[in-house]
């Protein structure tokens, strides 16, 4: 038995049973171990920021970790952008990263590179395996760092020698990982008299504060104190649909978010931080907690937020669960109107299945999407949590294979799909319900916006041409049929509704090309 095999048994008895993989020569024996062991399903991608994706959107879904197996460090710098999704929504990822063996390091060949140095900036703990005897407790260690508390990002380095060495380290068998820290008694009563003192507070609300749990208890306290309820604007998960509290969702522009904020005295931080703008502009406040506004802290991403908001809404026993508007129905459309967001919003509200999950990676698009699905049929709303675009397919990817009986849509714009198509690939392979949408609006349409915001003055030709999509237009119907996947193309909003319709009804993997 190879050292690998022990490091794949003792992640099977982790509970880590899927590996998102993109493998070179120095993984080999890691691909024969998989091939050789029963319990791990192994999953190709044609792309490192694929696999890193795929492993994000499954740890959103299936609340534990898949692991990846990349190649060397260009293989896991290709994965970084998603790392960082995966990360800043702490999203738990064992990233194993195969190095060249330990004594082919020394003679600098051409795939020699600075590997732990590569992970560290995407990661929350890199470790490196030094003797073989070492591969299964190493494991063991990036699970636990992967949960955390603060969940996150373990990279797990790995030389081609203590991969093929024969030692047969023990396989270890499953620890208890860590959970999120309980937040103090004395912080929730803290927390509670302010809020019964505050004449208008806010909760902000994040991570898994937006889950079922959370929302619940978190609606019961702002019907008691008359508390606004706000969400960060982009959240890792977000439990939506009929039946279901709706935190409003923070602004994504920092004037805006401070509009919405205005007029509070208590800021009341549940499962984040206090609130910042995305980007810095010139003459605009950075920090978003209105002035004079006091901000106390219930709990961060490493704290069981869904249990403290629940014992926080025991301050208050007497309160209601907030009144819920029924499922909502869709308004008539004419079906000959050009398509926008909104329209697709309005067909997934008419005939999207119960418990779907939504990879949202279309920016300005998804936007006009998400407020038509607010009472609509219940489902997962997976954000961009970290603003690298290209999450969204990779993302699904992963939620279907985290939850095979749920329809599964990515939400795309046709720049962040282009960073990552290679996906479809993996979705036509796997065979997978999903539902991609590319929005194709021809444009870095949020940078355009943004070049107006940050006063660098009326964009000439070389500007617009480093933000335009449209010459040549990206064929998105022939790229999807090229990897695998059927397409169809939609113009108009009755277009998109039978385009909807017939995907659904199709199954498996389909494409649909949304020209706005």
């Amino acid at each position: 038995m190879f050292a690998a095999e022990s490091l794949v048994r003792t992640l099977i008895n982790q509970g880590v049973d899927v590996c998102f993989t993109n493998p070179g020569t120095s993984e080999m024996h890691m691909v024969a171990a998989l091939d050789r062991i029963e319990g791990m399903r192994s999953v190709l991608c044609l792309f490192e920021g694929v696999a890193t994706g795929a492993a994000d959107g499954y740890a959103r879904m299936a609340d534990k970790p898949a692991c990846t197996l990349l190649h060397l460090g260009p293989g896991v710098g290709n994965g970084l952008a998603n790392l960082h999704n995966a990360q800043r929504g702490h999203a738990p990822v064992v990233n194993i990263v195969g190095d060249h063996a330990r004594d082919h390091l020394k003679l600098d060949a051409p795939l020699t590179s600075d590997v732990d140095g590569v992970c560290r900036p995407m990661s929350r703990w890199v470790g490196r395996v030094e003797q073989p005897s070492e591969v299964s407790a190493m494991a063991v260690e990036a699970v636990r760092q992967a949960y955390g508390p603060e969940r996150g990002v373990a990279s797990l380095i790995l030389p081609a020698d203590c991969a093929w060495s024969d030692a047969e380290p023990d396989v270890l068998p499953a620890i208890d990982p860590p959970g999120l820290n309980a937040v103090p008694a004395e912080t929730v009563d803290r927390v509670a008299e302010a809020l019964k003192a505050a004449k208008s507070p806010v909760i902000l609300l994040g991570n898994d504060a937006c889950l079922d749990t959370g929302l619940e208890a978190a609606g019961r306290v702002a019907e008691a104190t008359g508390a606004k309820l706000f969400m960060d604007t982009f959240v890792s998960r977000i439990a939506r649909g009929h039946g279901r509290v709706s935190p409003q969702r923070l602004a994504y522009f920092g004037e805006q978010a401070l509009e919405e904020l205005a007029g509070s005295d208590l800021l009341v931080i549940a499962g984040s931080k206090p609130p910042v703008a995305f980007f810095a502009y010139p003459d605009q406040p950075g920090e978003l907690t209105p002035p004079g506004t006091e901000t106390l802290t219930l709990g961060d991403a490493s704290n069981d937020m869904q249990g403290a908001l629940q014992a926080l809404a025991a301050h208050f026993p007497d309160a209601a669960s907030p009144d819920l508007p029924p499922r909502s129905g869709a308004p008539d459309v004419d079906p000959e109107a050009p398509l926008n967001p909104g329209y697709v919003g309005i067909s997934m509200l008419q005939h999207m299945p119960e418990d779907s999950v939504i990879c949202d990676d279309a920016t300005t698009s998804g936007m006009g999407v998400f407020p038509w699905l607010e009472h609509g049929p219940r489902h997962d709303w997976l954000c961009l949590t970290g603003g690298a675009i290209g999450s969204g397919m990779p993302q699904a990817v992963g939620a279907a294979m985290a939850c095979p009986d749920r329809q599964v849509f990515a939400l795309s714009g046709d720049g962040a799909a282009a960073y990552t198509l290679q996906a479809l690939w993996t979705q036509a392979r796997e065979k997978q319900n999903v539902i991609n949408v590319v929005f194709a609006n021809h444009s870095y349409l949020v940078l355009n916006v943004e070049l107006a915001r940050v006063g660098a003055g009326e964009p000439g030709p070389a500007a617009q041409q480093m933000l335009s999509l449209d010459d040549p237009k990206m064929d998105w119907v022939k790229l999807s049929e090229g990897f695998g996947v059927p397409a169809q193309r939609a113009r108009t909003a009755g277009a998109f509704d039978e385009a909807l319709q017939a995907a659904l009804k199709a199954g498996g993997p389909q494409l649909i090309v949304a020209e706005i």
